[in-house]
């Protein structure tokens, strides 16, 4: 499907293709099981990645001139790989900067030069080389569907020896975080169990209860951030080390979600963009042509709830309406952001607007974190 992607008059073969594709994701996710406790989480991992699946291929179906590298108007025009054109047009717009700066331009360049280069690229041809990308991008960095994702600046060198030791031991800190709070939830009765448990413990005492349930929850999101990271550090040192990528080609994958001032900023800008693309498939492109942007945003909080709950459903738990309700509860939070800024003309930002996340994350989704310690 990447392949005929990038090809021109290729529409209608992509639409015919899609129901085998669906079918065939959708049959690897329910249909075939690992049936150890110990190995559930495995039933989730496939599920997730067949949704991504399912949603890259309705991506591509549906896209009539199929997908261009940005800057490109005819598919395959271009030769050079689409992070390079990402690597020369991205800025990062969280920091205030003067237009001339010589300096970002000459670090662009250099990037954009550098990412252009394929270490391998003898061994496969172009054609190859950008079905083969398109595949694995899932933020879209460089290509017409990601045009707008933002960005986290880099953090660390991008000389290729020191950008490596620096992912080395982010890798290192992230895996020894995940493991001591995987082995700390482990420990507690009921909830450390193969097939998950709940958070709340009705033989506490109630603000007992609250204190407990909060600490397990901030454990779960903080092992979710730390794993994101882990994984994607493991990537990023086989990419570049072992395919000769360019550090450009892997920016940041979240910005500190720690740090942000509003439900709009954690989830546009600092929690991870790579179910970006997929939530708009499946929701927010369709609420748009219903509802306008409200549709748009309640849409893509939707399609977010609905995939995250049948991922879960792939490893034996029963529906759980909770976890949609808390992502749609989410999408009227981001829109209630919009009304307050429109109202009184001021932003959700500073000390409060940082009060205002952890609420929502921290206590209004702990239903969720329940749900998903079975993933643990």
């Amino acid at each position: 499907m990447s392949y005929l992607g990038r090809r021109p008059d290729t529409h209608l073969i992509r639409l015919l293709l899609l129901p085998t594709l669906i079918s065939t994701a959708l049959h690897s996710s329910y249909g075939f099981v690992f049936l150890e406790p110990r190995h559930n989480v495995f039933n989730w991992g496939t599920a997730s990645f067949s949704f991504v699946l399912i949603g890259k291929g309705i991506d591509l179906a549906l896209a009539r001139t199929g997908r261009h590298k940005q800057g490109e108007f005819v598919p395959g025009a271009m030769s050079t790989p689409a992070i390079a054109t990402a690597a020369a047009t991205t800025k990062d717009d969280s920091v205030d900067s003067d237009s001339d700066s010589t300096e970002d331009d000459l670090s662009a360049s250099a990037a954009a030069a550098a990412a252009s280069k394929r270490q391998y690229a003898a061994l496969l041809p172009p054609w190859a080389q950008d079905a083969l990308e398109l595949m694995f991008s899932l933020r879209g960095l460089g290509w017409d569907f990601g045009k707008g994702v933002y960005t986290p600046p880099p953090t660390r060198p991008q000389e290729r020896g020191a950008f490596l030791r620096a992912t080395f031991w982010s890798f290192l800190i992230g895996f020894f975080i995940l493991d001591v709070i995987d082995a700390a939830i482990k420990l507690i009765p009921g909830v450390g169990d193969p097939e998950g448990g709940s958070i709340f413990f009705p033989d506490l005492a109630p603000l007992t209860r609250f204190f407990v349930s909060t600490a397990i929850h901030v454990l779960t999101g903080t092992a979710l951030v730390a794993g994101f990271g882990m994984v994607y550090d493991l990537m990023t040192l086989l990419a570049v080390a072992v395919l000769g990528h360019s550090p450009s080609a892997w920016p940041p994958v979240m910005d500190n979600p720690w740090a942000a001032q509003s439900l709009h900023e954690f989830w546009a800008r600092r929690w991870h963009q790579l179910f970006r693309q997929t939530f708009l498939v499946f929701g927010g492109i369709p609420g748009r042509k219903i509802g306008g942007d409200v549709g748009l945003v309640l849409g893509t909080f939707l399609a977010s709830g609905l995939f995250h709950e049948c991922t879960i459903l792939a490893m034996g738990r029963e529906w759980d309406s909770r976890v949609p309700l808390f992502f749609i509860l989410q999408g009227g939070s981001v829109i209630g952001e919009r009304i307050w800024k429109k109202v009184t003309g001021r932003r959700v930002d500073g000390f409060p607007g940082r009060l205002w996340v952890y609420f929502d994350i921290i206590i209004l989704g702990q239903p969720l974190g329940s749900c998903f310690l079975c993933v643990m």
